[in-house]
């Protein structure tokens, strides 16, 4: 997701804040009027900027002395290079936002932005996100957002009327499908007409594949582990086979569009949705009648101990080395807010959270959709690994074209498998990654 395929683009333009740089400024009311004036650059996707501005709001309210300023940047690869220039050149705004996992790391972190190790909200913040956002044994960023999980959506009124269980294991899994389709409701709703969406079965069984090999991430990137023969990421691709094999896919799978699949889920004429938690927006704005039948759980894998989450980790706020003096004094100050419960409250009355915030302390506002609560779990047991994408830049361009042939029946799971290790090759060559 994070080299910005569709997948990328949809979720950029919900949720993750996945972009770039340049001017715009926004001001922000409520300000000191004196002390010190921080300039905080945001991607401008509606999301983003509406979090940015409702820290940035929230913040002067509290009159510290501090005042902070939103400025924009565009999303895409033009903004990634203007962050990278503005970097190298030590002309970035006081502190801005930007992605965690592989992206980050693309920002020679150790040369170019502030450690917050001695901060003492450290020890607050999420274990799983704290990886995503450090370099070198040293933490750089603070969470910007909630996570997002991949995973399954499903109807609850449908698991209540023929009396199912939320699975753990995949065999559970496609035990209940069987009777699902018995009663003759869809188990499964695929939207292939919006290809990248045909992504979710393969990306979001990653929890499983770092619990079975938990070096696989490592060595995938270093050119040594493929999914074609590592059995347990072999699997991902296997489980998209499967629920087409056994004929629990939607009968219009292959013409469908996200919009569509939400109806039928949220109809009760399918009955599990493979999708990220951002699409709770779709459905609060489809079908608000129908919300309270909507639930979510984690792709099941072989071993109902080891069920867990994959997520999709939320940008990180970082402070550029330029940053110096009393400014820097200042923006320490104003991470500290971002990083407390008064920065998530005030996050999640800026933008709909499509996930738990990842500092402790903070809780999600009572009225949040049943699929976001049904997260909270897997974080507050720990049970939850970063996708694939937050721990390597690897990700081949063809992964959507692929996840369809494999889950129209079109291609088999190892030959699809096969494929995207050799589409993996070219994008990994042309990064100049060692080992390929």
């Amino acid at each position: 997701m994070q080299r910005r395929s569709p997948f990328v683009i949809a979720l950029t333009a919900t949720a993750l804040a996945l972009g770039g740089c340049s001017a715009g400024d926004l001001g922000s009311s409520g300000g000191s009027g004196d002390g010190e004036t921080l300039s905080f650059l945001a991607d401008n996707s509606d999301a983003s900027l509406k979090t940015a501005q409702g820290l940035a709001d929230a913040f002067n309210a509290k009159k510290t002395g501090v005042t902070v300023k939103v400025e924009t940047r565009p999303q895409g690869t033009e903004g990634d290079n203007v962050v990278k220039t503005r970097l190298s050149t030590g002309d970035m705004t006081d502190v801005f936002m930007y992605n965690s996992g592989s992206l980050f790391a693309a920002l020679k972190p150790e040369q170019n932005l502030a450690p917050l190790d001695d901060q003492p909200y450290v020890g607050d913040l999420d274990g799983t996100f704290k990886s995503t956002v450090s370099a070198g044994g040293k933490l750089y960023g603070v969470p910007f957002g909630g996570a997002t999980g991949g995973g399954i959506l499903y109807n609850k009124a449908v698991y209540a009327k023929l009396g199912l269980q939320v699975p753990k294991t995949w065999a559970d899994f496609m035990a209940n499908n069987a009777k699902i389709k018995a009663a003759g409701i869809a188990p499964v709703v695929q939207t292939y007409q919006d290809t990248w969406t045909s992504q979710l079965i393969v990306l979001a069984d990653f929890h499983n594949v770092a619990t079975a090999q938990p070096d696989f991430a490592e060595q995938y990137t270093a050119g040594k582990a493929k999914y074609a023969s590592t059995p347990a990421a072999l699997k991902s691709f296997q489980r998209l086979q499967e629920v087409h094999d056994q004929g629990y896919l939607s009968s219009d799978f292959a013409s469908t569009k996200l919009e569509a699949g939400i109806k039928h889920l949220a109809d009760g004429t399918g009955a599990h949705y493979p999708m990220l938690t951002f699409a709770v927006g779709t459905i609060t704005s489809q079908a608000p009648d129908k919300m309270g039948d909507i639930g979510f759980f984690a792709l099941p894998g072989d071993d109902a101990a080891k069920n867990g989450l994959t997520v999709w980790e939320p940008a990180g706020v970082y402070v550029p080395k330029s940053t110096t003096g009393k400014k820097l004094d200042a923006a320490r100050k104003f991470l500290a807010f971002v990083a407390s419960k008064d920065g998530c409250d005030a996050m999640a009355k800026a933008t709909t959270p499509f996930g738990p915030f990842l500092v402790k302390g903070c809780t999600l506002p009572a009225d949040v959709a049943a699929p976001i609560k049904d997260m909270q779990p897997y974080f507050d047991s720990g049970a939850n690994s970063p996708a694939l994408e937050f721990l390597s830049p690897v990700k081949g361009p063809s992964l959507e074209q692929i996840t369809v042939e494999v889950g129209s029946g079109i291609r088999k799971a190892a030959d699809g498998a096969a494929l995207y290790d050799q589409d993996v090759k070219k994008q990994a060559q042309q990064l100049g990654l060692p080992g390929w």
